[in-house]
C-alpha cells in the first residue's frame, strides 16, 4: 500500500513557510477603502465647519441702550454672567398683553461683568456680538456683551407731593 497519495488535510498549493496576507491586493477594495476614508474626512471637515459657524462665527454686532436692570453670576456647572437691559418702549407678547422691552445678554469678561454689576439702575450703552448658537460656558444667550460705550446715572425729577397737586389743580382750572 502506497501512503504517499493519502490526503492529510494540508493544502499542497501553498509553500510550507508562507504567512497569510491580510491586505487585499484587489484594486476595487483599495478604491473602496480610499473612497471611504475620503468620505469620512469630508464629514469630519464639514462637521467642524458647521460647529465653527454655529458657535464661533459672529452673526451680528450692535449697540443697545437702556436702563441696566441686573447682572448676575449663575449656572450649575458653568458659571456665567447674565444680565438684562430694560429699553424704552413696550412690546406686545400676545393679544391684550403689554410688557417692557428688554434685552437679555451674557458677558464673557469677568472684569466687565463686575463693572456692570455696580452700574445697576444706570442708563448704559452696551456693544454686543450675536452668535448663531449658545455654548454653555459662554452663557445662556446668543447675545454676548463685550464693552460699555457709555453710562449715565438716571436721576428722577422729584417734586414734593404738594407741588404736584398744586400744578395739577392749576392746569385743570
Amino acid at each position: 500500500m502506497n501512503t504517499d497519495n493519502i490526503n492529510t488535510g494540508t493544502n499542497t498549493n501553498t509553500p510550507p513557510n508562507s504567512k497569510p496576507t491580510t491586505k487585499s491586493t484587489n484594486p476595487i477594495v483599495k478604491w473602496m477603502r480610499n473612497i471611504g476614508c475620503s468620505i469620512l474626512l469630508l464629514l469630519i471637515l464639514c462637521g467642524g465647519g458647521y460647529f465653527y459657524w454655529k458657535y464661533y462665527s459672529v452673526f451680528g454686532e450692535g449697540v443697545k441702550s437702556g436702563t441696566l436692570n441686573f447682572v448676575v453670576l449663575k449656572g450649575d456647572i458653568f458659571k456665567t454672567y447674565e444680565g438684562k437691559l430694560i429699553m424704552e418702549g413696550v412690546v406686545s407678547s400676545g393679544a391684550g398683553q403689554i410688557e417692557s422691552n428688554h434685552f437679555t445678554f451674557s458677558i464673557e469678561d469677568k472684569e466687565l461683568a463686575q463693572k456692570l454689576m455696580r452700574m445697576s439702575g444706570q442708563k448704559v450703552e452696551l456693544q454686543y456680538k450675536e452668535y448663531h448658537g449658545k455654548l454653555p460656558w459662554r452663557g445662556h444667550s446668543v447675545f454676548v456683551v463685550d464693552s460699555i460705550l457709555s453710562n449715565e446715572v438716571v436721576t428722577q425729577d422729584t417734586q414734593p407731593v404738594e407741588q404736584v397737586i398744586i400744578d395739577a389743580a392749576a392746569t385743570s382750572i
